[in-house]
């Protein structure tokens, strides 16, 4: 290999080859869920960047599925941002899940439009760790704005939609399927890793 090239391999992270999963170079938090940690680069959720999280309907579990995430954002500080989410959230259900509500900020703009760049506003704002966002549709481009944004903000955030959009410039996306006390799980993408069957996911008991 070029040496010039190689070097560039060895000083960013975010770049890899094809062939070799860069697991090591990503910095992540386990899900909760053994096999779903063993699919995703890295063994769990991105730490910094963009997924999507594609569901048939909202209220299936997609926010049950983050709880580790957030809580670890919490922990170590940050904010969560939720931007448009289609209901208002349960205070009493966050609080039961352990999240602290003093560091959660509910956003609501009035304009479509608004909703992505108030989603890259917060990314990039210091303080935030984790931005949840309910957008009508991004494109390419607002899909790598928002990446650039989480790179350089060193967030993390998720945009959910209810139909898969196809391609799109998010390193992580997932399609979640209803299942009987669960989800199931379909990679649509992952960087650095594989494609998988679907993952049956169930929740633990009460």
């Amino acid at each position: 290999m070029n040496a010039a090239l190689e070097r560039l391999l060895r000083s960013t992270p975010l770049l890899w080859r094809g062939a070799v999963r860069r697991d090591s170079a990503l910095a992540t938090v386990a899900t909760g869920f053994a096999s779903l940690d063993a699919a995703l680069p890295g063994g769990g959720w991105p730490r910094r960047g963009v997924m999507e999280i594609v569901v048939p309907a909202w209220g299936m579990g997609e926010l049950r599925l983050l709880v580790p995430l957030m809580l670890t954002v919490q922990r170590q500080g940050g904010w969560l941002v939720w931007v448009m989410p289609p209901y208002v959230p349960y205070a009493p259900a966050l609080a039961g899940l352990g999240l602290d509500l003093g560091r959660v900020l509910l956003v609501e703009p009035k304009r479509d439009r608004e909703v992505l760049w108030s989603m890259e506003k917060a990314l990039r704002a210091a303080g935030t760790g984790m931005v949840l966002a309910w957008p009508p549709q991004p494109g390419h481009s607002q899909m790598r704005r928002l990446q650039l944004a989480a790179e350089a903000g060193n967030s993390v955030g998720v945009v959910f939609a209810t139909r898969d959009r196809g391609p799109s410039p998010a390193p992580l996306r997932l399609q979640l399927g209803p299942l009987k006390e669960g989800l199931r799980v379909r990679l649509l993408k992952a960087r650095g890793g594989y494609a998988r069957d679907d993952i049956a996911l169930h929740w633990p008991a009460q």
